[in-house]
């Protein structure tokens, strides 16, 4: 029952990651333009993300463009979007997989080791998703702080993180907590314990024994 439970929790927290990590895909608010400096407009806001670019003006209007061309983003960038669609790939496949192999669905047969098994399976792939995001948020994130305290680039187009980073790295904790507990499920457990060996108690002595 125990073990169930933990099912659950590891499958719950990993689909809050796995939507937390579509929500950071999705908005553009991976970088926002840096207040740093003297010189520096702050009646509009500029924020980018993996797919378009937006600006923010004071009066709450906000105005967003997507990228034109594929090969003239910077190699990081298509580098985190690569990871980011593989991460939510792979986590969309752990979630049908895990769903198979948990106790409390009656998805992948009555065998309660194969279940275990195939629940393992899905707490793994989780790992993998979450941990292909991990690395894409990371990688981008050190890219922002290697342009802001680069000489070369101007103070005007330096950039801090955005909410989206954050938003990454929580899923990706989330998910790949999720996928450990999720393979917590120990394949061999109740196998071994669901069989005892009969116990052999000694013969009674026949009166004919004593004859």
């Amino acid at each position: 029952m125990a073990n169930s439970g933990l099912q659950l929790l590891g499958f719950a927290m990993a689909l809050l990651g796995w939507v937390a990590l579509v929500a950071c895909t999705a908005i553009p608010q991976w970088q926002v333009s840096s207040y740093a400096g003297d010189n520096i407009i702050t009646a509009q806001a500029t924020y980018k993300g993996l797919w378009m670019d937006c600006i923010m003006q004071s009066t709450g209007l906000m105005s967003c463009k997507s990228y034109d061309s594929v090969l003239a983003l910077s190699a990081a960038l298509q580098a985190t979007r690569a990871l980011m669609v593989v991460s939510l790939v792979l986590g969309f496949l752990a979630m049908f997989v895990a769903t198979m192999g948990m106790k409390c669905t009656n998805c992948g047969g009555d065998d309660k080791v194969k279940k275990a098994r195939i629940a393992v399976t899905g707490g793994f792939i989780f790992i993998v998703a979450g941990l292909a995001a991990l690395v894409a948020c990371s990688w981008y994130g050190h890219q922002i702080v290697t342009d802001f305290y680069s000489a070369l680039v101007p103070m005007n187009l330096k950039y801090e993180f955005g909410p989206a980073i954050f938003i990454g790295w929580a899923g990706s904790a989330l998910v790949i907590l999720g996928g450990a507990l999720l393979s917590c499920s120990c394949p061999g457990s109740e196998g071994k314990t669901g069989y005892r060996a009969p116990r052999s108690y000694p013969k009674p002595n026949s009166a004919k024994e004593y004859v």
